[in-house]
């Protein structure tokens, strides 16, 4: 894309006969456009292109599955939190009750 803009830039400076480009070679104002010509066959013959837009649509997968998994309540903080209580021994006799059920929370801020 930086090549086009150069280009645009080289080719109106030309037109308008500005500064030294008003002397240059037509083939010198020309150059971007044909660099950014062949950096589009090399991208897309090596598959540049096809990974950039797939990992694209890979982190706007992962951000929609993270926004909806907050929305339910079930987002990184929740996950911190259950991961720690069963990771913590357990303590008491064997038939002593079970703890009672949290509240549900709030899914609001």
């Amino acid at each position: 894309m930086v090549l086009v803009i150069v280009g645009v830039l080289l080719l109106a400076a030309k037109l308008a006969e500005l500064g030294p480009t008003a002397g240059w070679s037509w083939w010198i104002v020309a150059a971007p456009f044909v660099a950014a010509v062949l950096w589009w066959q090399f991208a897309d013959a090596t598959g540049l292109t096809k990974r950039r837009a797939m990992q694209k649509m890979d982190d706007r997968k992962a951000q929609r599955r993270e926004r909806s998994l907050e929305a339910l309540g079930l987002g990184l903080q929740q996950k911190k939190q259950v991961g720690r209580g069963r990771d913590e021994p357990r303590s008491g006799r064997a038939d002593a009750p079970p703890a009672p059920p949290l509240p549900p929370r709030d899914p609001r801020p």
